[in-house]
């Protein structure tokens, strides 16, 4: 990746309303959520700047958000891609040694072969951190590490040093987000490896059928985290730093592990928010404030909501129509208002990803993407939305050069 020069005292501010992309709905009368959400921050962004369409999800690699927001922050996931697991090992500060292996671990609900909660009813950190101590002491060690993470999201390490691995790039597993209410006969892990996967999995049925956390969690009316379930291995990516690509210096703020450890890869600073959930209950209008103060110590801040992604995964349409305004009204207007107040500045609004809700997994396809402030002369568009970005003469389908036109365009 070449340097590029960025414009000088410029702050820049990207918004990523996870997901938020997809078809029209009949029962928002044919538009799509984010047309049919009030979001007079972000119209009136678009009227003063241009509307465009990016494509962040290359067709040959997988439609998630470790390969749309790898595009999105500028790298093209087609060369820097590696898999899921070791962008989020990095969030944790795990180091990942060339022969070693990341692999993510979901608990998950399964019932008759039906994937029926991929969040095993969002099973708390705490719970989880008990189910994993307990898959380690059983199935652990000679390399083999279960990770906590938060909730539902953890990790397993395949130290190849200490156990040699079978895996190769060519195995492959479903996201189980990609499975909600539908048979998961077909998607166990498949390829070089996956009998040891498919082991592993299965080993946990065993171990977590009785536990006490189960138990408790039964009694409380709650669903069971049934399993693990094993997907997006990879080996440690090689990213530019930022800066060294593009210019200014920048900050995430996020609750998803995934776009912790980009933030980690490219040499951003992570600024912890409370009350960030990554999930449709998040503090939106923390998010906002602390962007604001963002501003004062970087170049760039990046802020990146979960709400309507998860909205998509649980097929609520109501639930996504207000996560995308929830963010324009407590994350983007203040943002706005803070960034015209402090100089000259750009800011770019774009999800990484189409999440339909008719199938509540992510997709293929273009999003719509906004890009206003200095220096960015207005098109005919005075909204925003997937239908006018569709129609926009501006689009990148290799979504990643966007933040090279984001940044340094006069």
């Amino acid at each position: 990746m070449r340097s590029i020069t960025a414009i000088k005292n410029m702050k820049y501010a990207i918004v990523i309303p996870d997901g938020a992309a997809d078809e029209p709905q009949a029962e928002l009368d044919g538009l799509t959520p984010i047309e049919a959400a009030q979001t007079p921050a972000m119209d009136a962004l678009a009227s003063g700047g241009v509307v465009a369409s990016a494509c962040h999800t290359p067709q040959q690699l997988p439609a998630g958000s470790e390969v749309g927001n790898m595009s999105l922050l500028g790298y093209d996931p087609i060369e820097n891609f590696t898999g899921r697991a070791p962008i989020e090992a990095a969030a944790q500060g795990i180091q990942l040694a060339d022969e070693d292996w990341a692999i993510r671990c979901n608990l998950v609900t399964v019932e008759d072969q039906t994937m029926r909660d991929f969040t095993a009813d969002h099973i708390s950190t705490e719970e989880a951190t008990e189910l994993l101590t307990a898959a380690q002491e059983e199935l652990g060690g000679h390399g083999l590490e279960f990770v906590p993470g938060v909730s539902y999201r953890n990790l397993l390490l395949w130290r190849g040093g200490q156990r040699a691995a079978p895996f190769t790039m060519d195995m492959r597993a479903t996201p189980p987000h990609d499975l909600t209410d539908q048979s998961i006969l077909d998607d166990f892990p498949r390829g070089p490896g996956s009998d040891v996967l498919n082991e592993l999995m299965a080993a946990s049925v065993e171990i977590f059928k009785d536990h006490p956390v189960n138990k408790k969690r039964i009694a409380a009316g709650k669903l069971p985290a049934t399993n693990v379930w094993l997907w997006g291995i990879g080996r440690a990516p090689k990213l530019q730093p930022f800066a060294e690509a593009y210019g200014p210096q920048g900050a995430m703020i996020t609750a998803v592990d995934l776009l912790r450890g980009l933030a980690s890869l490219i040499g951003w600073q992570r600024i912890e928010v409370p009350g960030a959930t990554g999930y449709t209950d998040t503090d939106y209008a923390a998010k906002g404030r602390y962007a604001i103060e963002a501003l004062n110590k970087v170049d760039m801040i990046c802020v990146h909501v979960e709400a309507p992604d998860e909205a998509s995964h649980e097929g609520d349409c109501a639930a996504k129509v207000k996560a995308i305004e929830e963010i324009d009204r407590q994350v983007v207007a203040p943002l706005v208002e803070a960034l015209q107040n402090s100089g000259e500045y750009r800011i770019m609004i774009s999800p990484d990803h189409p999440t339909f809700l008719s199938t509540k997994t992510h997709t293929h396809g273009n999003v719509p993407i906004i890009i206003a402030g200095t220096g960015i002369e207005a098109d005919e568009f005075t909204s925003y939305g997937d239908s006018n970005a569709a129609k926009s003469k501006l689009a990148f389908d290799a979504g990643w050069q966007a933040m090279q036109w984001f940044i340094s365009q006069e």
